[in-house]
């Protein structure tokens, strides 16, 4: 051990890249791949993964050479590439660099991703009036993912972060390779049948493209599409999406994202519970201080503090009108006697009465009728001689009428 020279990582990583840029083959050379988790840093730098059906190498072209391109590179798209291999010494990982990229075609895989999103959202798997809402206060959360990946770590750690509460239940399912379309699927249909979970996470960490694809299969977007329980997908990273994303629910970008989506966050509730009650609390002091200044003005109000003062008021309002309705009666009994003093007087002075005082009489028959004319009687009629202080009873022995001397009248009767 004391003969050998130790190295330090630095030393290891930095040797290699010397040797790699000294080989004249990989300092230049073409490849031919299909891109997965292909990025676009704020920078312009580009980073993807190259990769065919056995193996992957990672890439980088820097913005310099970006600029240079003549189409937009994507997930899935067959290019070729020329640049040249060299090792990142931080990481210790050998990569492309790459000067040159020109597109070869569309991967296979992107084709059979394109064809099935066709026809299943010509079917409807898609369209946003089938999709269930998320619960928002669910009791247990199915989970469709490997008992011993990241994803469910992810999932687990933040649901008992946000709610320890909330109950999860894990159906282990493989999320990779050729029986993991399956399982994923019949995870979802047992979870359905056990009917205990609010809302299902289906999903995994992140990958390539041919790591993700059993969430591109039609049998898992149709089980996701059946299941009577709301689903939210969880694949891979933002930036990659699955045929499982579109026909789900709810998409979350990652793992730990459905967590936050699925499940509330206790704290976040204990604080809007505590802002409802102090402002419940607020508006029921102001209800009550409000009230209690009405009870004050009521119980200050001169009914309360001088209840008889309304009584003598109103006694002496009566007293008043008591006053006045004496002084209109007598006013109006005056006004009438003077007007009956009047009309008396006034009969007194038209009243046959007074014609009698000055000796005159009325002569009547025996129905009250006056006679006025001989011709009213006859012989032996019996008639009454109204005088001023009595009536005479008589009869009419002749009645005689005579003529008109110089104008004058005279009526002679024989008693």
């Amino acid at each position: 051990m004391k003969n050998n020279k130790i190295f330090s990582v630095s030393d290891i990583n930095k040797y290699i890249k010397a040797l790699i840029d000294m080989d004249y083959i990989l300092n230049s050379i073409w490849v031919q791949g299909e891109i997965s988790n292909f990025r676009k840093h704020t920078s312009g730098h580009l980073y993807f993964t190259l990769k065919d059906q056995n193996s992957a190498i990672s890439c980088i072209m820097f913005r310099s050479s970006v600029y240079a391109l003549n189409f937009e590179p994507k997930n899935g798209m067959h290019v070729m590439i020329q640049g040249a291999v060299s090792v990142y010494e931080k990481s210790g990982q050998y990569q492309i660099y790459v000067n040159k990229m020109e597109r070869a075609g569309i991967g296979v895989l992107y084709e059979a991703f394109e064809r099935l999103k066709r026809d299943l959202e010509a079917e409807g798997l898609f369209r946003q009036e089938n999709k269930k809402p998320i619960p928002p206060f669910p009791k247990c959360i199915g989970i469709v993912t490997s008992p011993t990946g990241a994803a469910i770590k992810d999932i687990i750690q933040v649901s008992k972060r946000r709610n320890p509460n909330i109950e999860l239940a894990l159906y282990p399912a493989l999320v990779q390779g050729e029986d993991a379309p399956k399982s994923i699927a019949e995870a979802i249909h047992a979870l359905n049948e056990w009917g205990q979970a609010d809302v299902l996470i289906v999903g995994r960490g992140g990958g390539s493209i041919e790591d993700l694809w059993a969430f591109n299969e039609e049998m898992v977007a149709r089980a996701i599409y059946a299941s009577k329980i709301p689903v939210i997908s969880a694949v891979g990273h933002e930036t990659d999406f699955t045929i499982a994303d579109f026909v789900s629910d709810l998409r979350a970008p990652t793992p730990s994202a459905a967590a936050e989506l699925a499940v509330p966050s206790r704290n976040e509730y204990i604080s809007k519970v505590s802002n409802i009650l102090r402002t419940l609390n607020q508006l029921i002091d102001k209800r009550i201080s409000f009230y209690n200044n009405r009870l004050v003005g009521i119980q200050n109000r001169v009914i309360f503090k001088k209840p008889l003062e309304l009584v003598y008021r109103r006694q002496q309002e009566l007293d008043y009108l008591e006053k006045n309705l004496h002084k209109h009666i007598n006013d109006q009994l005056r006004n009438y006697k003077t007007h009956l003093i009047h009309k008396i007087n006034t009969l007194e002075t038209l009243s046959p009465l007074n014609t009698l005082t000055r000796g005159y009489s009325i002569v009547m028959d025996d129905h009250g009728q006056t006679i006025s004319s001989i011709d009213d009687v006859k012989t032996n009629d019996h008639i009454n001689i109204r005088m001023k202080d009595g009536v005479i009873t008589a009869w009419v022995e002749e009645a005689r009428k005579e003529v008109e001397k110089d104008n004058a009248k005279e009526k002679t009767f024989n008693f």
